[in-house]
This record gives structure tokens, C-alpha cells and sequence, in this order.
């Protein structure tokens, strides 16, 4: 049978030792402290697609005026893209005809 509790982090051996590993609370920081020392490939394609997984994961535990902020950076940013793109087409069409 499997274990239900989550795997123990690595931190409660050093840089949280004396704290109850079973803490939820506990646990939250551990996983802030091992998101802030992430260090991931940069100015890769890797890198770049890690970044937005990082603002995903970060706006997944958003609430309030944080969560709809980001949903509105995505919406404009989106729409920029978008904006792009058809201008790209227009020009294309517009050359070819």
C-alpha cells in the first residue's frame, strides 16, 4: 500500500530542521524555499517554457486583484498576439495579390 503523506523535502534536514516535517504549514514554506532557489536554463527555449510554467503555477495560487491582474496581462497579451498575427497575414495577402 502506498504512503499517503507527501514526500519529505530535503529542507527539514537543513535549513528547517527542528520543525515538524507533517506541518502543512511547514510543508508550504519548504516548497516556497525550493521554488525561490530554482535555478533553470535561461535564454533557452527550455528556460522560456519554464518561466511561463513558473507564472501558471504562480497564478494558479493567486486570489483576489493578484489572479486578475494576471488574467489580464494574459488577456492583453493575447490580444497583442493576436493583433500580430493578423497583420502578419494582412501583409502577406496585400503581397501576394
Amino acid at each position: 500500500m502506498a504512503d499517503p503523506r507527501p514526500e519529505r523535502s530535503s529542507r527539514f534536514d537543513d535549513d528547517l530542521l527542528g520543525l515538524d516535517p507533517d506541518d502543512p504549514e511547514a510543508q508550504a514554506f519548504a516548497a516556497h524555499l525550493d521554488r525561490m532557489q530554482r535555478q533553470g536554463p535561461a535564454y533557452t527555449v527550455e528556460g522560456y517554457l519554464d518561466g511561463v510554467r513558473t507564472f501558471a503555477d504562480s497564478v494558479n495560487r493567486a486570489e483576489g486583484g493578484r489572479w486578475w491582474a494576471a488574467v489580464v496581462l494574459v488577456g492583453l497579451l493575447l490580444a497583442v498576439a493576436g493583433y500580430v498575427v493578423y497583420d502578419a497575414v494582412l501583409f502577406v495577402v496585400g503581397t501576394w495579390l
